[in-house]
């Protein structure tokens, strides 16, 4: 066992919220899609979501590229509260996973939550200084938590994170340069796809930490009886 924290079963209950949030996340912004008027910035006279040229963010905007009303905002505002209330938890949590507390860990815990604070307003406008003021944020943070899995020799997570992060910055280089622009679309939803199995992991390895502490508690207790 790599650790011993301290928790109790309130908290293996709250790792299942990121997942809770992740699947409803992916499920909204699927009926979101389907709701989807029409338009992107390729071709803005087309019908429906287009996974290889629309973003994820237009679906947030209170008109769709077509010009028509855009139908599933309110699924795709849904899901974004929903995947950042679930990562809330995941954070609040993640440091346990590691074994000793340090000033790096603080960063990236208040890196992370105003990461996702900021997020939540993308459904109000302002979507170019929002995602800058997000992505660094999350960069800060996401960094952070890669020292600490290497520390804590969590090294597939550690590479993962590492993928994610240089996937991440790779978008950032396209939008601002241009280059390479028509395949952002399709970039954008795998570096989220990425983003989201590093998550689970994330979550997967705590919740196997709950258990194992669990465990070891039920044993103690037996062994006083």
């Amino acid at each position: 066992m790599k650790t011993k924290p301290v928790l109790d079963s309130y908290e293996l209950f709250l790792l299942s919220l990121p997942l809770i949030g992740i699947g409803s996340f992916i499920l909204f912004y699927f009926m979101a899609a389907k709701h989807y008027p029409g338009g992107s910035w390729i071709v803005t006279d087309t019908n429906g979501f287009s996974f290889w040229h629309n973003y994820l963010c237009d679906l947030l905007d209170i008109n769709a590229i077509n010009g028509e009303p855009n139908k599933g905002r309110t699924y795709a505002i849904t899901a974004l509260f929903l995947l950042c209330a679930g990562i809330f938890f995941l954070w609040s949590l993640l440091p346990k996973l590691f074994k000793t507390k340090n000033n790096n860990q603080k960063i990236m815990s208040t890196s992370g939550y105003l990461s996702l604070l900021s997020i939540l307003f993308l459904a109000i406008g302002n979507h170019d200084v929002i995602v800058r003021m997000a992505g660094v944020f999350g960069v800060v943070a996401f960094i952070g938590c890669c020292v600490e899995l290497y520390k804590t020799n969590y090294k597939k997570l550690f590479l993962l994170g590492v993928v994610c992060i240089i996937t991440f910055l790779s978008n950032y280089y396209i939008y601002e340069t241009g280059i390479c622009i028509k395949v952002l679309p399709v970039i954008q939803k795998f570096t989220f796809a990425l983003f989201i199995s590093w998550f689970i992991g994330l979550d997967m390895a705590l919740y196997r930490i709950v258990k194992q502490s669990l465990y070891i508690e039920n044993q103690k207790s037996s062994d006083l009886i």
